[in-house]
């Protein structure tokens, strides 16, 4: 019997953790530090890169951009962050059944967790970090924003790396996408890979089946159902 070797990628915001707080502090600070003066009007954030909310959140201000502006912002989005390492704590939460959910996939066997998010990757490992998630992730592997890789093909960048890795390889359908935006949905549907979408962000369940998700639930507190929709979309 051939073996299926299954990578399951997690986004992090509103699928895994909330930070919202945290976030919108680092944001205005970077702002300030980047730009010099207040942020007025932050960028939506769902389903986005962090560059694509530096040029939206740099527009909806009347900056008019430059070359330097992104390395800059970046910069300072990780220097806020590691300064804010503690609040995550404090003002951050693992959401319903995220952590039994982790838990449960990784007892699956030739399965393998890592993440796909448009954070950058020092303030995506904190957040997984400092809200006890890490060590059920491989998050060498991951797929984060660097300021040219659409979320899509991320997707594709983590699947190979994790590949590399583990000495395996995983195929389009054995790696699924969890995650609660329709920017998602559109991004594992670029990538060819299975979706299953949770309705904890922003968007509601009608909308994430109206962009296709091949699997919509409310939460992830059900950790059967989401185990058994790994299971389904991955052939077993």
């Amino acid at each position: 019997m051939t073996t299926l070797n299954r990578l399951v990628l997690w986004n992090i915001d509103h699928t895994l953790v909330d930070v919202g707080r945290v976030t919108r502090e680092v944001y205005a600070e970077a702002f300030q530090r980047t730009i010099g003066r207040p942020l007025v009007r932050l960028a939506p954030t769902p389903g986005r890169t962090e560059s694509e909310i530096i040029f939206e959140t740099l527009a909806f201000n009347d900056v008019v951009t430059t070359d330097d502006h992104l390395p800059a912002f970046m910069r300072a989005l990780a220097e806020a962050f590691a300064t804010r390492r503690a609040d995550l704590k404090t003002h951050g939460r693992v959401l319903a059944g995220a952590r039994e959910t982790l838990d449960a996939l990784g007892r699956l066997p030739d399965t393998a967790q890592s993440v796909l998010t448009g954070s950058i990757e020092p303030n995506a490992v904190l957040k997984v970090t400092e809200l006890g998630l890490a060590d059920r992730l491989d998050l060498e592997v991951g797929g984060y924003e660097n300021g040219v890789y659409s979320k899509a093909a991320l997707l594709e960048l983590a699947r190979s790396r994790a590949g590399a890795k583990n000495g395996v390889q995983y195929g389009e359908s054995a790696t699924v996408y969890i995650a609660d935006s329709p920017r998602d949905v559109q991004a594992a549907h670029i990538a060819r890979s299975p979706i299953i979408a949770v309705a904890t962000g922003s968007a509601t369940a009608a909308e994430l089946r109206g962009a296709g998700a091949d699997v919509v639930l409310p939460t992830l507190a059900d950790t059967d159902a989401v185990v058994r929709a790994v299971l389904e979309l991955t052939g077993r």
